[in-house]
């Protein structure tokens, strides 16, 4: 049973699997804010300012990619976290969600545990954050990532990554859990510092995983989506 009453609003138009998120949610203590489109959902967002969006994209109207878009741009909800509800199939979209904001997706059919356990870990590492440009020291399993020295070590022995591999190590591992797309890697991760393009992106996060060694399990790879630095199990 979740301990504090976080607010989730869930935008979903099939009323039988609105009923089903809405009960398990609220069986785990969660406040629910719930509608049926997204013209609808993007009025009580602004009206409630819950703590996590669930979005089926396949809305009547108003779309989720749209809704996502439109939350993104306005300031009062672009730090809100997003969990995109999806059909098998729809890779694409996903890749564009990420793109748009989205933090994390789950794909239909989902189990309620799956679910639950997909909004718990959101909220539990909140909106992204922006990566300062120092002071930012990252240590999981035995792996240290210190942008400021440009230092990466595995247990203990130090290991040498190009200045984009650091820039991409860094950047996945200081949101852990949270899927990038290759371009969303490219833009946030990489910016204007080298030349690197969409599935070059591929290239260096080989070369990462190699250099890890026991660690390169770390990096995991979402197929047809990107990237992510696994999430850390929660505290029992």
């Amino acid at each position: 049973m979740s301990t504090k009453r976080e607010k989730i609003a869930v935008i979903e138009d099939e009323a039988d699997i609105l009923e089903v998120v809405q009960y398990n949610l609220r069986r785990e203590g969660y406040l629910v804010v719930a509608s049926r489109n997204g013209e609808e959902g993007l009025d009580r967002i602004r009206k409630e300012n819950p703590d996590l969006v669930l979005l089926d994209l396949m809305l009547p109207g108003l779309d989720g990619l749209e809704v996502c878009k439109r939350l993104q741009a306005d300031p009062v909800t672009a730090a809100i976290p997003v969990i995109m509800v999806t059909a098998k199939g729809e890779e694409s979209d996903v890749v564009l969600g990420l793109q748009l904001g989205a933090d994390d997706y789950v794909t239909k059919p989902f189990s309620p545990k799956e679910l639950l356990a997909r909004v718990k870990a959101v909220l539990r590492r909140g909106p992204l954050r922006e990566v300062r440009s120092s002071g930012d020291r990252v240590v999981r399993d035995g792996l240290v990532v210190d942008s400021t020295k440009h230092l990466v070590t595995v247990d203990g022995e130090p290991i040498t990554l190009t200045a984009t591999e650091m820039r991409l190590l860094h950047f996945l591992a200081a949101h852990p859990g949270r899927v990038f797309s290759r371009d969303q890697l490219l833009s946030r991760a990489i910016g204007d510092h080298a030349v690197v393009i969409d599935r070059n992106i591929d290239v260096h996060i080989g070369s990462i995983r190699r250099k890890l060694g026991r660690c390169r399990e770390l990096i995991e790879t979402i197929r047809g989506v990107g990237y992510r630095f696994r999430d850390a199990e929660p505290a029992a």
